[in-house]
């Protein structure tokens, strides 16, 4: 029987993970200017299109259907062109693994940047999550995957407990369990209760951590403690260097570096230049004799 639901949950969480053809990002990122502002620590929020990606969308009323923590090139992990693998992410089907940053160059993404994380700390949620590649899913659990074949209405309040539904692997999965928790390992907020103290003589907020198979890839992107980080703006953006299709670029520049041109300075005036003889004797004598 075991073999059965293990088999069923599989073929299930490969049907959720095609993507449908046709797809196109609504705007995807310079994937060099990612990739000079991205730092260890930060989370990439990413637009997914397959199946559940979709579902998640609809339940979270939102753009971001996951999330991958980048850690730095990670020992011995690399693409067969040579490119490191940076990012530790969890998926359905596979669990956590590591994947390149060139993964996602061609989907919409966001960078969240945790806020006043010392160095020590970014290392330690780093290596949490590093320590944890390899980690699976039970796959016979498969109320947690079947759950995300019928997309039926739901009512806001129960969205964010209908993706944590399920005591599986999955749904820890799918809700970002794995970046919620390294992020707690150093006790760093993202999302935290807030309570009140009952003492008359203390009265302060206090925060308690949320239980992680709670936590949205949506979040990370409306965390108070998280800065968006936009790399088009972060390496410099000036709106004059645009070109619009309304508005046709310089000649020059659309020569590059070779000047249609390279004489023009030296090129004589088409316009006659006035002379003014200077005055002299002579000229004053023939001025007098025409007046007279």
């Amino acid at each position: 029987m075991g073999l059965v639901l293990d088999t069923i949950g599989k073929l299930i969480a490969g049907y959720l993970q095609k993507e449908p053809p046709g797809y196109e990002p609504a705007t995807s990122s310079d994937p060099e200017r990612l990739r000079g502002v991205i730092q260890p620590g930060d989370v990439l929020l990413v637009e997914g299109n397959n199946r559940v990606s979709g579902i998640i969308k609809y339940l979270t009323q939102s753009t971001w259907s996951h999330a991958a923590l980048y850690v730095g090139d990670i020992d011995g992990a690399c693409e067969p062109d040579g490119e490191p693998h940076v990012l530790v992410e969890a998926n359905i089907g596979e669990g956590v693994t590591s994947a390149p940053l060139s993964k996602y160059f061609a989907y919409h993404t966001r960078l969240c940047r945790p806020v006043g994380l010392s160095f020590e700390d970014r290392e330690t949620v780093c290596r949490y999550a590093i320590n944890r590649i390899g980690f699976g899913y039970d796959t016979k659990n498969i109320i947690d995957l079947a759950r995300y074949l019928v997309p039926l209405p739901v009512p806001q309040r129960w969205r964010r407990r209908m993706i944590a539904l399920g005591s599986g692997d999955p749904t820890k999965i799918i809700c970002s369990a794995l970046i919620a928790q390294a992020f707690g390992s150093v006790r760093y907020p993202i999302l935290p209760k807030i309570t009140r103290s009952r003492s008359r003589q203390v009265r302060r907020e206090i925060l308690h951590i949320r239980d992680s198979s709670l936590y949205m890839p949506r979040d990370f992107d409306i965390s108070p403690y998280f800065e968006i980080v936009k790399p088009t703006i972060e390496l410099g953006f000036d709106y004059t260097s645009l070109h619009w299709a309304d508005k046709p670029r310089p000649l020059r520049e659309v020569a590059g570096s070779i000047d249609p041109f390279p004489h023009a300075d030296a090129a004589p005036s088409l316009v006659p230049e006035t002379t003014h003889p200077a005055s002299s004797p002579e000229a004053e004598e023939v001025r007098d004799e025409i007046a007279a």
